[in-house]
């Protein structure tokens, strides 16, 4: 048993864990129901990466890490569950403050998994965690992109245009 690799592993699984949790906060406290939906189903989204990583651990810790494929997870790619255009614009600020957070989370679970594929010895972990940086990336992006239109509308409905 690899205590480095599963100790790697643990950590991923905490990560997720403070995604899902921090989207079922998102989607407590939203007013639309829309946007509530859309939280929860990221917060789903988070969940699965959760599910997926354990049966991983599961794997590693008994020895059987080979057992381990990418084709038991299905495709990775970026599932578009987010539909940007249901926010609650009323909200912006709540949002705002939502999507910066949740840019830094993305952000921050990306680099882990990039420094974790760099460091584990295994290739059937270097493989999921390369698609599960793949697909945090996809998030971030499609966050920063909401950010932007959202800081605009907060700038202009704050008066501060034109800039």
């Amino acid at each position: 048993m690899n205590i480095k690799e599963l100790n790697i592993i643990k950590q991923a699984i905490l990560n997720e864990v403070e995604g899902y949790e921090f989207y079922k906060m998102a989607a407590a406290h939203s007013t639309e129901g829309e946007t509530r939906d859309a939280f929860l189903e990221l917060a789903e989204e988070e969940k699965k990466h959760i599910d997926w990583i354990k049966g991983f651990f599961e794997k590693v810790q008994s020895g059987k890490e080979d057992e381990f494929t990418l084709r038991l997870i299905g495709n990775v790619d970026s599932p578009r569950i987010f539909r940007w255009e249901a926010l609650d614009r009323d909200s912006a600020e709540k949002a705002i403050s939502v999507f910066g957070i949740a840019l830094q989370m993305e952000k921050a679970s990306k680099e882990y998994y990039e420094a974790a594929a760099m460091n584990t010895e295994l290739k059937v972990a270097r493989d999921l965690y390369k698609q599960l940086a793949y697909w945090e990336n996809k998030h971030y992006d499609d966050f920063y992109n909401q950010y932007e239109k959202l800081k605009e509308q907060w700038w202009a409905d704050q008066e501060y245009a034109p800039f």
